[in-house]
């Protein structure tokens, strides 16, 4: 055999590995089996497996089950995989054996090696530490994996919830910023009564509040962790303090708040946690859809769409029209959050495919839910940095297609009623001419008269209504309905 490989060897047989590697038979079996995507395990897969192992090892020395020197290294060696120093030696595909055995002996055989050199021995040499009996001690893949999930997601939450935050502000930065500015709104994308510009924005930053609560309460269910179930939930070969102890000891390496699992068979089988957290980034990626697309709709033209907003220019738009300029980052997040939907959608099928004690499309949920996760991120900050910050009102615009809106005439309504209302719509349409002139017009001719008291309405009642538009964007019944 070269010196570019050495010899490791798992239960069916001898395996050549790059020398190089610290992973070992197993992970090459992977390797060799799956060449699917090409993709590799998010930061956050190997950084919550890299945490239980360490965990594992400190609980089982501290039960008298793991020797100290074998336990020290195997927790240092971790370490330095949670610390990022070993990501390129997690090579295994998503799309890879079920329940995630691969990515489990990855991290073990990997650890293992790493563990074997701070002994002072060589890599390989299972004698010294061993991936199964040691890094693996009082595991099993089917309570590792759900565990890794829950601790991967949970890492990630604060940076996620911050992000929705930033885009949260901006947005209300903009409705302060906008709320002078009275335009007309628009339902069935036809007019409808006015509305102000910093309506529409306060609106969307509530959205996003509101999303970020569903997200973070659908990530308590999440604290829950099984570990310590082993091979179906029973426990064997775990000692009985072990569950307990690995809650506590997760809790303090991370930092988060964890809770023990008061069913170590439904943390197994089950993946509806999951599946609630994966809802709850679904319902925010279709909010993120609708605003991203209202943004599009709004800055469009600028000759021939609405234009009541301008986007920030980062980058031309077209390859053969000089000057035109595209909303890129609405774009972009309309594309993020499709894929979004993809990998929620992914998450509920893979969730309803388990089987009595165990769900083997473990791995596809995890790399899932860490991308929608990552695409989140990633999209939402930029939205915000590159998009929301910088974009700017057009009034001119706003308000001249409010002064064209014959829907203006519903104000009236409780002064000349529903029908005659329509009327006077329906003509200044027809003519293209401002409500008002067609008001005056029926009044001369005698036909606008109060629906309550049978009275002749003035042009002064009219004016009254009509005079001060932002007051129509604020509720009430304007016109003084109801007799008098």
């Amino acid at each position: 055999m070269s010196d570019q490989f050495r010899i490791e060897k798992d239960s069916l047989g001898e395996v050549p590995v790059p020398a190089e590697a610290y992973y070992g038979a197993q992970t090459q079996r992977a390797i060799n089996n799956f060449h699917i995507s090409g993709l590799r395990p998010w930061r956050a897969f190997i950084w919550s497996i890299a945490t239980i192992k360490r965990a594992a090892a400190e609980v089982n020395r501290d039960l008298g089950l793991l020797d100290a020197p074998r336990a020290e290294a195997i927790a240092k060696a971790a370490q330095e995989v949670i610390d990022g120093q070993w990501d390129d030696q997690f090579r295994v595909d998503p799309f890879q054996a079920g329940a995630g055995t691969s990515h489990n002996m990855n991290a073990n055989e990997v650890i293992a090696n790493r563990a074997i050199e701070l002994l002072g021995g060589k890599r390989g040499d299972a004698k010294l530490v061993s991936s199964n009996d040691h890094v693996n001690m009082a595991q099993s893949t089917n309570d590792v994996i759900p565990t890794a999930i829950r601790l991967g997601v949970l890492w990630r939450l604060a940076e996620m919830l911050g992000a929705l935050d930033q885009l949260a502000e901006a947005l209300e930065a903009k409705a302060r910023e906008f709320d002078p500015i009275v335009k007309s709104g628009r339902t069935h994308l036809q007019d409808a009564v006015p509305v102000r510009l910093g309506q529409e924005f306060g609106a969307y930053a509530t959205a996003m509040r509101r999303d970020r609560e569903k997200i973070a309460l659908a990530a308590d269910g999440l604290r829950r962790l099984g570990i310590g179930g082993t091979a179906t939930g029973t426990a064997l070969n775990a000692h009985p303090e072990y569950h307990r102890r690995m809650i506590t000891k997760l809790s303090e390496l991370t930092g988060l708040k964890l809770y023990e699992s008061p069913d170590l068979f439904e943390s197994m089988q089950a993946h509806s946690d999951a599946v609630f957290f994966s809802g709850a980034v679904r319902t925010l990626a279709q909010d993120l859809i609708r605003i991203a697309n209202d943004f599009r709709l709004l800055s469009s033209g600028p000759s021939t769409g609405l234009d009541e907003i301008r986007l920030p220019a980062v980058q031309p738009g077209s390859s053969i029209m000089p000057g035109k300029v595209n909303p890129v980052l609405a774009e972009m997040l309309d594309m993020a959050m499709f894929h979004v939907l993809g990998n929620d959608l992914t998450v509920t099928l893979a969730a309803q495919a388990g089987q009595l004690e165990l769900n083997v499309m473990m791995p596809i949920i995890a790399h899932d839910l860490f991308e929608m996760m990552q695409i989140v991120i990633g999209s939402v900050t930029a939205f915000t940095e590159y998009c929301v910050v910088g974009l700017k009102a057009n009034p001119e615009k706003a308000t001249g297609w409010l002064a064209k809106n014959a829907i203006l005439v519903t104000a009236l309504n409780p002064l000349i009623g529903y029908s005659k209302g329509a009327e006077i719509a329906k003509a200044a349409m027809a003519r293209n001419i401002a409500i008002r002139e067609v008001a005056l017009e029926k009044i001369q001719a005698g036909e606008l008269v109060n629906k309550d008291t049978g009275k002749a309405v003035t042009i002064e009642e009219i004016d009254a209504i009509l005079g001060d538009i932002r007051s129509l964007t604020e509720g009430g019944i304007h016109g003084g309905g109801g007799g008098g």
